[in-house]
């Protein structure tokens, strides 16, 4: 049994089980980490609700209108749209990203480095944010007409336990949905071979930041910051590639 183990680690993993042991003990460890860290981060309800109303009379006073209500009406007008957008808002950041990183690591195990170390950049820079700035999102401000649409998915809520416990309330600026989508929606539409999956990859960033607004987590200015965010990680970890390119262009 376990020379079959090590023979299927051989086969499989790129570097062997002791890699891919360190690789998920990197993962999980900072996950754990960031969530107890952004839960513990600033919980003062009085500045995130200001932070959130400075938001909606800036969107008011510039845009003259509120999108995110669009966007919720949108959804709302079709339970397959909406269900599609709670599961997106769910499982967009952690899910979704875990099994990227798994598959980039076993099959594109090149672009794997680069790929881990900019989510977890950007995660750290949003995570600074929510410290700086605590923001309430949109669904806490059902005054505006914004409404927390997100229901239930087996039983998941922004009240269950396990959410509850682990996560910060006033985390919407910025937006690590939008900015950890963007980084996965640039890194598979380069290594995906097929074309289909490099066009589905590129569309993953702007469907998940419809999906976080439509559900009335995120204002359009918190995925505007949460793209600046990724862009900043990205230009980071690839400086090399960033500064051959600019030279090349100068």
């Amino acid at each position: 049994m376990t020379a079959a183990v090590i023979s299927a680690g051989r086969r499989y993993l790129p570097r062997g089980w002791t890699d891919f042991g360190l690789q998920l003990a990197i993962w999980f460890g900072f996950l754990a980490a960031y969530q107890v860290v952004r839960g513990l981060a600033d919980r003062d309800p009085t500045r995130a609700f200001a932070n959130g109303l400075r938001v909606i009379s800036w969107e008011e006073g510039h845009a003259h209108h509120l999108f995110e209500l669009t966007f919720q009406n949108v959804a709302a007008s079709s339970k397959f749209l909406e269900l599609a957008v709670s599961w997106t808002y769910w499982n967009s950041e952690f899910t979704v990203i875990g099994l990227l990183l798994l598959w980039v690591y076993l099959r594109r195990h090149e672009a794997f480095a680069n790929f881990r170390n900019t989510i977890l950049l950007a995660n750290v820079i949003g995570l600074v944010g929510y410290v700086l700035v605590p923001t309430a999102p949109p669904r806490m401000f059902p005054s505006f007409g914004f409404a927390d649409t997100l229901g239930s998915i087996g039983g998941l809520n922004h009240g269950s336990g396990l959410v509850e416990l682990a996560s910060n309330p006033y985390a919407a600026m910025p937006s690590l949905h939008a900015a950890d989508a963007l980084i996965a929606g640039v890194t598979l539409a380069y290594v995906c071979r097929n074309k289909l999956a490099k066009v589905a990859w590129a569309l993953w960033p702007a469907w998940v930041s419809f999906s976080v607004m439509a559900t009335a987590n995120h204002f359009w200015l918190d995925v505007v910051a949460g793209v600046a965010v990724a862009i900043v990680a990205l230009v980071i970890v690839h400086r090399r590639r960033v500064v051959r390119f600019l030279l090349s262009t100068a």
